[in-house]
């Protein structure tokens, strides 16, 4: 009871909330714009955080964190744009909704599935921390290769009617995460003597690229499809209270199937809310039997989005009871804990859970900031289909240029991110969907160093 009193007084003191408001809002905006993830806000801040109290630090990278997993949302549902790989699949569906004029829906829909799916993610943190940490350290190599496998088998979800377009776009992503240095051997692959490529094809500036820049290149050229011209669109207005209640009426089912996947996929380490979104949006669209999904299916937004917020909670599990990260963004949080002097494990519930605490129900109140942000900005984010296309176009593609060029600061993710984009606009004129490209290069390199290792070990 003591422990608990003293949780409530750090939580609620002045200097937390502010933090918490302010690492939450900055997620966002970073997760709106194309590249700026919340691993690279995480990243930049970290050194800032140095002077504050621990879970004060601690909070303000956690919200950073989930606040960057919603707001890669709000561009791809606007503008089909993507902010991060997690809202590859939310544009799928949400930037049909805007084209029929359904934005405002789409960003609800949107809002609400993050912040019950960061919550639920948080909750099982909460209390089934050192059970699932357990089951995590059961999945060696041959478990995360199938897993990874079976990632790849919603393909077919992602491609509509014409399945084989999408195993070439697949086919396509596999090879792009092949080329460079082979992490098991040494040799260079497909690097065609060019010494640039030896780093590979990171998955941000490929995602900025296929996204972003190749939709400003069919905006600017004309080449979008008839009523996909944002200055035209007006969107109908609709009401929270009506979404929250259609959000539970209908979609119950696929949210918490869909928060219960990301939570999973977010305690194995190496994997993150990139594969929970695709498999959870595989999953709502392999029961739709009305076949509507690709078409503006809100169920389409509300599965990945409350997969890839409920990861952000699966990840933390392994890293405060393990010391292992579930994604690259946690790996980042975990040098936040080791700055301020705290060892991961299951001591650090016994011999710091004045902090752990805080730190959990500090993230799970950030999630209902989050939720309030989303809700009472989204007039704020819809005005931007009210500007002329040739005024957004410059910004969308400043700002990815310099997001592709953050990544490593290297001028070489920003040629890939132009070369990306370019190949986007040629996939576009195929017909050739671009989400299994990026499905492909976000698991080919899961699939093959697991290979290896399961290889090794029989």
């Amino acid at each position: 009871m003591e422990l608990m009193t003293q949780v409530l007084v750090n939580l609620f003191s002045i200097q937390t909330l502010v933090v918490c408001f302010l690492g939450t809002a900055a997620g966002v905006v970073l997760g709106a714009i194309p590249g700026m993830n919340g691993g690279i806000g995480i990243a930049v801040m970290l050194p800032f955080t140095y002077a504050m109290r621990p879970e004060q630090g601690l909070l303000f990278l956690g919200g950073i964190y989930l606040g960057s997993s919603y707001g890669g949302s709000i561009s791809g549902i606007l503008i089909n744009c993507p902010g991060t790989a997690e809202a590859s699949c939310t544009a799928l569906e949400g930037y049909q909704m805007t084209r029929k004029g359904e934005g405002k829906s789409a960003l609800y829909f949107s809002v609400i599935a993050s912040g019950i799916g960061s919550i639920i993610g948080l909750v099982v943190l909460l209390f089934f921390a050192p059970v699932l940490s357990s089951i995590s350290v059961m999945f060696g190599p041959p478990e995360m290769m199938l897993l990874a496998i079976c990632g790849l088998t919603i393909v077919g979800s992602l491609t509509g009617k014409n399945v084989p377009k999408g195993l070439l776009a697949a086919l396509a992503g596999l090879f792009l995460a092949m080329i460079g240095i082979d992490g098991n051997t040494g040799a260079m692959r497909f690097t065609f003597g060019a010494r640039a490529l030896r780093g590979g094809i990171n998955l941000i500036p490929a995602i900025i690229g296929l996204f972003a820049i190749a939709e400003m290149i069919k905006q600017g050229t004309g080449q979008e499809e008839p009523g996909g011209n944002q200055t035209s669109l007006q969107l109908k207005q609709v009401r929270f209270l009506d979404i929250w209640k259609e959000t539970w009426k209908k979609y119950t089912g696929v949210l918490l199937k869909s928060s219960a996947i990301g939570t999973f996929i977010g305690i194995l380490p190496g994997t993150g809310g990139a594969i929970a979104s695709f498999l959870a949006y595989g999953e709502a669209k392999g029961r739709d039997r009305e076949g509507t999904f690709g078409q503006g299916n809100p169920a389409g937004i509300v599965a990945p989005e409350s997969a890839n917020n409920a990861a952000v909670g699966g990840s933390l599990v392994p890293m405060l009871s393990l010391g292992i990260p579930g994604s690259s963004t946690s790996a980042i949080m975990f040098c936040a804990l080791t700055i301020h002097g705290l060892v991961p494990g299951q001591r650090l519930f016994v011999d710091h859970g004045e902090i752990v605490y805080t730190f959990i129900f500090g993230m799970i109140l950030a999630a209902v900031i989050m939720m309030a942000i989303g809700v009472f900005g989204i007039p704020v984010f819809a005005s931007i289909l009210k500007l002329n296309i040739r005024h957004i176009i410059p910004v969308v593609l400043m700002c990815s240029l310099i997001g592709a060029y953050s990544v490593n600061n290297s001028v070489y993710d920003v040629i890939v991110a132009i070369g990306m984009g370019i190949f986007g606009v040629i996939l576009a004129k195929l017909g050739i969907p671009n989400t299994p490209v990026v499905l492909g290069l976000i698991l080919g390199s899961i699939i093959e160093s697991n290979f290896v290792r399961t290889y090794t070990i029989v």
